[in-house]
């Protein structure tokens, strides 16, 4: 039983309506706390204010008597009617006593109305409730309509510890009932407007990843203008374009084991084609070698574009094993390779590399990143016929990396093709291109804390930097 009301309460206190429920209720607790101090000052301060203006009633009335004097019975009545022992009042720089039931047998304590402040109030009502029994207070107030007269009075504080006990009983109820419509209505309030829709979206979010691809889990907005509604629609929008990613996956997924399936075979289909087509392409006759060289060209295109494809594929690179790499080394091996597949001898290669840059990378990466971006640039130079092949590559240093900057004198990139420039199999600028060469050395670049990135293009030249580690 303990257990379980345990775990209920353990519910409540994690649960985000119990969190409220409690904030609610203890911001009401500390309010009727703060609240109820002043408040006891305040009727304390009233009683004696009354006292005071009994006894000053009293005294006003032992002055009219008749011959000047009261007889025992007219003082105890006196002082009865104001609940007092003694009453004394100071007129004119006279201080005259009054009335007087006899000697007082007890603790006298003392407040003065017209000096002591509210601070001073609080601090007496605590004191009164937790005096001692048979304590005397002694109050000294102002009466009103005689300003220039002082009543002095002292009463049993019993009385007043009395009457502070029925007040406090009856402002614990009236603030309990209080603070319960209150506290009902404001935690109602919170629940609906925010409480509510917040739940809504945890829900929302846990069903939506049990099952990401079910339309019928998507959110429907409520429609509200607050960052609740726009949170709902935001989730919303994202929820949809999740679907569609993880839709697409499956496509791509299916498409990538079609063509894995199938490498095995085209390859072999290309390999004859290829054989058919070096036959042809050394035929005596100059139609037939000349269809036999364009047929190589297409058959090459084909095996690097399967290649790249089945490359591209993979799930992911392997990590980059990182050491120490002299970057002239990197870069002049990446740029013979380079020349060397693309035939390439006419390319005025300017290596302007110092070699004490070193760098903190994958030597195969950063072969693979610089021998795409020095292929691209050959390409694009190949095409130029108006000016001069030159491929240059600089260095400099930043702070924890190293900015190596590629050149070519081609003639830029095309504006349709800068946007996608980045994206595999949309930013290729030449026919028969993949567009992955870029692709695949941005991806390896960020996989060392790195990136590439378009500097400038156009018809003098374009320029790209590769930014890595040291």
């Amino acid at each position: 039983m303990l257990r379980a009301i345990a775990a209920v309460c353990r519910g409540m206190i994690e649960s985000l309506p119990g969190q409220l429920l409690m904030l609610t209720v203890g911001f009401i607790a500390i309010g009727v706390v703060l609240v109820y101090f002043p408040a006891s000052a305040g009727y304390r301060l009233q009683w004696m204010m009354d006292r005071a203006e009994a006894a000053h009633l009293a005294a006003l009335a032992a002055d009219v008597a008749p011959g000047g004097a009261l007889g025992e019975d007219e003082v105890w009545a006196l002082l009865a009617g104001a609940d007092a022992v003694a009453v004394s009042r100071v007129r004119g720089g006279m201080n005259e006593l009054v009335l007087y039931a006899g000697p007082i047998d007890g603790e006298l304590t003392e407040s003065d109305v017209r000096t002591t402040g509210w601070i001073g109030h609080v601090r007496d009502t605590i004191e009164t409730m937790t005096a001692a029994p048979g304590r005397f207070l002694r109050i000294r107030a102002t009466p009103m309509g005689r300003p220039d007269e002082l009543i002095d009075v002292i009463v049993p504080e019993a009385p007043l510890k009395e009457a502070l006990a029925v007040f406090s009983r009856r402002y614990l109820v009236y603030s309990a009932l209080i603070a319960l419509a209150v506290g009902t209505i404001i935690y109602l309030a919170l629940f609906y407007m925010f409480v509510r829709p917040m739940r809504r979206l945890a829900t929302a979010m846990i069903r939506f990843r049990g099952a990401p691809d079910d339309p019928a889990l998507t959110i429907r907005p409520g429609g509200a203008r607050n960052e609740i509604g726009q949170a709902e629609t935001e989730l919303a929008q994202m929820q949809t374009e999740i679907r569609q990613a993880l839709l697409q996956r499956e496509r791509l997924a299916a498409l990538g084991e079609a063509v894995a399936t199938i490498n095995h075979d085209l390859r072999n289909v290309l390999a004859s084609a290829q054989l058919v087509s070096d036959r042809l392409a050394m035929d005596s006759d100059d139609r037939v070698r000349g269809m036999g060289e364009r047929l190589v060209r297409a058959v090459d295109r084909g095996v690097r574009l399967c290649e790249a494809t089945l490359e591209f594929g993979r799930a992911e690179e392997s990590p980059p094993v990182r050491r120490s790499v002299v970057l002239t080394e990197l870069i002049e091996e990446a740029a013979r390779d380079a020349l060397l597949v693309e035939g390439e001898t006419g390319v005025d290669w300017r290596n302007r590399v110092e070699p004490e840059h070193r760098l903190n990378a994958d030597p195969d990466h950063g072969h693979r990143i610089f021998l795409n971006l020095f292929r691209n640039a050959i390409q694009a130079m190949s095409g130029n016929a108006s000016a001069a092949a030159v491929l240059e590559v600089v260095a400099v240093s930043e702070p924890g990396f190293c900015r190596i900057e590629v050149s070519d004198s081609g003639p830029g990139v095309p504006p349709r093709a800068r946007d996608n420039l980045f994206r595999p199999f949309a930013g290729s600028t030449k026919r028969g291109g993949t567009g992955l060469g870029l692709s695949i050395a941005r991806d390896l670049a960020r996989a060392h804390g790195g990136d590439v990135e378009l500097v400038s293009t156009g018809p003098e030249g374009t320029v790209f930097a590769v930014r890595f580690p040291v």
